[in-house]
């Protein structure tokens, strides 16, 4: 085969062209250097992080005749021999594929002869973790006291799985997530070395999308220079990647914020007509949500955490001080469990269409947060847009021809109100943001109209139970909507289809206010 794949190509073969994994080269390069090599290692971290690359060059540095500073010297016979990977005195083995208690018992007999060419025999065991568990209890005596001339490293993106007797038998070391800025780096290097270039936006496109794994950026960027025969640009990257891009996720977002269903859509509808991927678009769109409420919460550490520019940080926080924290907390979630679903759904366009229109609809979604809704009313109100449709009015009976006619102001009904005013919602939500206990069921409390500072609120059939739990506390409502309205209001409640009613008489309402202050407000109930 004459063309290699730029990450073997560019695999690391000394501790100082190891990226990002400081702690970790110090560590062994200390050790080669004192010569304090432990007979059992085990690297754990995500899938391209270096653990493989890691295993390899300690096991050259290890065995090198003249190191150097810990590094292995690439020119000595025993390096060169070990470069080629045809060296019988370092074994790779992939658990994956041998994972019977056999295979480790071959190996544990093997073990006893010791090399040929080099100071130690290396076993290199990648995805440890498959390994059964008669295979980890064969191992487990070798692996504690193996021969002197002996090595394992052992390497595993799941040391959960591994039994403790293993772990206490090892040195472990962590790899971390690559940074990005770190990627960014090493990918220039590498494009530097093969006389291409590219934009440094398509690098960052690329290095967001590895996740942190340098082996995922360098296939990313193979598949770009496979592309073209020019520049990799931002734009090229997008494409191969399926990604929108971040204006675009800022646009996006914006339309979400402002509830704005039909924008959302379209911009869906664009991003999928130039070949966007819709799980790849929800993950955008989920990340890009996390952005803007850690911008909301982290303030002016954002920069470091998402590992962004001062410029979009400083959008990110623009953006958030446009969302409530439980709008954006939605939002998030909605994406991120669609990007699952869409794993076995044969529409997953549709999937995606369906969480833009339930992240600006909160309103109809049982498990929003009663702020949002106020927040989402809020916006409708002062764009103009009716909150909800008004309600009927209840029939009134007909009256018997001898029945006296009442007068008209006491026949006077209070209208039902086609939407709640803001002075009402804001009362509400104070009320809401002091009594947590009870936040869940001013759900079932709906507004029906107000008049002569009476605020009247209705009961479904549902809601009998809460409208019992909140007459007791009627005197906080009403101090909170005081407030609010900047006048002293009164709380009228009723079951649905009482709206409508008309009010006590002048002199009814003295003889309750009278009785609320003798026997107090929770101790009376007012029938028909």
């Amino acid at each position: 085969m004459s063309y290699q794949a730029l990450y073997r190509a560019w695999r690391p073969r000394t501790f100082s062209e190891i990226c990002d994994q400081d702690a970790v080269v110090r560590t062994l390069r200390r050790q080669v250097e004192t010569d304090r090599i432990a007979h059992a290692y085990l690297f754990c971290g995500t899938r391209g992080t270096g653990k493989t690359t890691a295993a390899k060059v300690l096991s050259r540095a290890i065995n090198c005749l003249h190191p150097v500073n810990g590094d292995p010297c690439g020119e000595c016979e025993i390096c060169k021999a070990l470069s080629g990977e045809n060296c019988m005195d370092v074994l790779e083995i992939d658990a994956a594929s041998n994972t019977g208690v056999d295979d480790i018992r071959e190996l544990r007999d093997k073990i006893q002869y010791p090399p040929t060419l080099t100071r130690y025999k290396v076993y290199i065991i990648d995805e440890v973790h498959m390994l059964s568990t008669g295979a980890f209890n064969a191992l487990l005596k070798t692996l504690e006291e193996p021969p002197k001339h002996a090595v394992f490293i052992l390497a595993t993106t799941e040391p959960q799985k591994l039994p403790a007797t293993i772990l206490s038998r090892c040195q472990r070391f962590d790899f971390h997530r690559i940074r990005v800025e770190a990627i960014v780096n090493r990918l220039k290097v590498v494009l530097d070395g093969i006389g291409r270039s590219a934009e440094p936006d398509a690098l960052l496109e690329i290095a967001r999308a590895a996740e942190g794994a340098m082996r995922d950026a360098l296939s990313l960027l193979d598949v770009c220079l496979s592309f073209t025969e020019g520049a990799v640009t931002a734009e090229l990257a997008r494409d191969v990647l399926g990604t929108t891009g971040r204006d675009f996720m800022f646009e996006f977002a914006d339309a979400l914020i402002a509830y704005d269903a039909a924008a959302a859509l379209g911009m869906i509808d664009d991003a999928m007509r130039r070949g966007s991927d819709p799980r790849v678009f929800s993950l955008d769109a989920a990340n890009h949500l996390r952005g803007v409420l850690l911008a909301e919460v982290a303030g002016e550490q954002l920069d470091g955490i998402l590992e962004i520019t001062p410029e979009d940080a400083q959008r990110f926080r623009e953006q958030a001080g446009h969302a409530s924290r439980e709008q954006l907390m939605r939002a998030m979630e909605l994406f991120m469990r669609v990007e699952s679903e869409m794993k076995w759904a044969t529409q997953p366009r549709t999937i995606l269409e369906l969480a833009a229109v339930r992240a600006c609809h909160p309103e109809q979604e049982e498990e929003s947060d009663l702020r949002e809704r106020l927040d989402r009313m809020e916006k409708r109100i002062e764009s103009g847009v009716v909150a909800a449709p008004a309600a009927k009015a209840a029939p009134v009976p007909e009256k018997k021809p001898d029945a006296p006619k009442k007068p008209a102001a006491a026949a006077k009904v209070a209208a039902p109100a086609a939407a709640p005013p803001p002075e009402y919602l804001a009362g509400i939500e104070k009320f809401a943001a002091e009594n947590g206990s009870v936040k869940r069921m001013l759900e079932k409390m709906q507004f029906a109209g107000i008049e002569d500072g009476v605020v009247t609120v209705a009961f479904g059939k549902d809601g009998i139970m809460v409208r019992r739990v909140l007459e007791a506390k009627q005197g906080l409502i009403e101090a909170a909507l005081s407030e609010s309205f900047g006048t002293p209001m009164r709380l009228r409640m009723v079951n649905e289809g009482q709206a409508a009613q008309a009010k006590p008489s002048a002199a009814a309402k003295s003889v309750i206010e009278q009785s609320y202050d003798v026997f107090g407000r929770d101790k009376i109930d007012l029938t028909d």
